[in-house]
């Protein structure tokens, strides 16, 4: 990979640094020459990247005014912040419209014009769940926000560190069958680091303000498929039972009382939206992302024994 570098050194925001994209970003910038500020609410999260003499982490309230002293100096910040799953107080609304007006407004006060923003492919306002219809809100905010935007709309994301792949590999270990919800949902996943390498090409790149661009892999799958690939490359094969809408709903009905949250309702209708992409990848960013089958084997085949308790951790967020 050609590495970016940059004269004199630029500093950038982080918003959802600590997370699975984030850290991946993290080091790809700190590699390019710039320098980070990782904003979180919560500093230990990000203790990782304290290795990197390039990162600074900043913890900051919820107030405006904190984000914005946060962001002074920064020549762009870039929106990792993103949820699944609703829990308790913290409503889709909230984490993806919300901040993104109070970054938006925060970069204002700074002065800080470039603006990355991810986002996520099958936004709309009418869309079936509430998680797309609130990324669709964040992504009109930003849209209306007079800075210098660009917005990278993802499929779903996979690496060595991903709650997706891997937690099907953990499940196929130890299931007799896995009763899969929504097996015919289409998905083109993009790998991390690709995701990463799209963000730093954002940047150097000032063509891509006020773009919205759609990062996925080479090839489409179904979440059957998907699965069935994951039990080849870990060498076991529990059937797939693939579910029907209404049982699917069912499910994730069932799963919603869990501690930690594998699948909701909200979940199952947004896979009713297929997460493909519109057209090829962006041509603009000058490289090819990297297909599922020349990555993921090599991270799910050490797996084995103690090797895969690191994942479930991190997966219950300890």
């Amino acid at each position: 990979m050609t590495v970016l570098k940059i004269t004199p050194p630029q500093s950038i925001a982080l918003l959802g640094g600590s997370g699975f994209v984030g850290r991946a970003l993290a080091r790809q910038l700190a590699q390019a020459g710039y320098l980070v500020k990782v904003l979180t609410r919560h500093a230990n999260r990000a203790s990782v990247l304290t290795v990197l003499p390039e990162v600074q982490i900043i913890e900051i309230g919820s107030s405006g005014a904190s984000l914005s002293e946060a962001l002074q100096g920064c020549s762009a910040a870039v929106n990792l912040v993103g949820i699944l799953h609703e829990s308790g107080s913290v409503r889709f609304d909230d984490v993806h419209a919300g901040l993104a007006q109070q970054l938006i407004a925060a970069c204002k006060v700074a002065k800080v014009r470039r603006l990355i923003h991810i986002g996520a492919i099958g936004t709309d306002a009418h869309a079936p769940s509430r998680y797309l219809r609130s990324k669709a809100a964040s992504e009109q905010a930003v849209h209306a926000s007079g800075l210098d935007w660009t917005i990278l709309r993802p499929s779903v994301i996979f690496g060595q560190e991903d709650q997706f792949l891997n937690l099907f590999a953990d499940l196929a270990k130890i299931a007799p069958v896995l009763p899969l919800a929504c097996p015919n949902a289409q998905f083109q996943p993009i790998h991390v680091e690709d995701v990463a390498r799209a963000v730093l090409g954002c940047l150097a790149l000032p063509e891509t303000s006020g773009s919205t661009l759609e990062l996925c892999g080479p090839k489409v799958y179904t979440l059957r498929e998907l699965i069935q690939h994951v039990e080849e490359w870990i060498g076991v094969r529990p059937p797939i039972l693939g579910l029907s809408l209404g049982l699917s709903l069912l499910q994730a009905s069932i799963m919603e009382l869990l501690p930690i949250k594998l699948i909701t309702r909200d979940n199952v209708r947004s896979m009713q939206v297929p997460n493909i992409g519109s057209g090829p990848f962006p041509s603009v960013l000058g490289f090819r992302p990297s297909s599922l089958e020349t990555i993921v084997p090599a991270y799910l085949l050490p797996q084995l024994g103690r090797a895969r308790y690191g994942h479930l951790r991190r997966f219950a967020g300890r």
